[in-house]
Parts: C-alpha cells; structure tokens; sequence
C-alpha cells in the first residue's frame, strides 16, 4: 500500500526531542570550560554546578527514552 509508514513513530520523535538534551548539555559545559578558563581558581565549585546541570539534563533524555518505550 503506498503512503503508508511502517515501524513506530515513537523512536523518530524520541530522536527528535534527544536534541535538546544534547544541546542543553552542550551548553552546560560550554559555559564550564569558558568559566574555568576565565578563573582558574573556581574550577571546583564550577564543575560541582556543570555534573548537576548534566545529571539534570541526561535526565530528561533518560525520561523520554523511556516514555518512548512505554507508549509504544
């Protein structure tokens, strides 16, 4: 039959929402790296803030995978 899509639209659209996650963690050690580099002396109080930033962006890619599992 034409027009017809076979396989689960569900990996398409995790595929799709896994960019921002991946933007956003991007981002996150973008600013880290920028920020050590401006001051060498806060790396340790900086990479605290940039692993939970990461945690809580991996997060949500973690959540969508799985939702994408579920309402299959």
């Amino acid at each position: 039959m034409e027009g017809t899509v076979n396989g689960s639209l569900n990996m398409i659209g995790y595929g799709l929402a896994a960019i921002g996650p991946g933007v956003g963690i991007g981002l996150i050690f973008a600013a880290y790296i920028n920020g050590v580099a401006r001051q060498p002396e806060a790396q340790g109080r900086l990479q605290a803030i940039a692993i939970l930033g990461f945690a809580l962006a991996e997060a949500l890619a973690i959540i969508g995978i799985a939702l994408a599992f579920v309402l299959s």
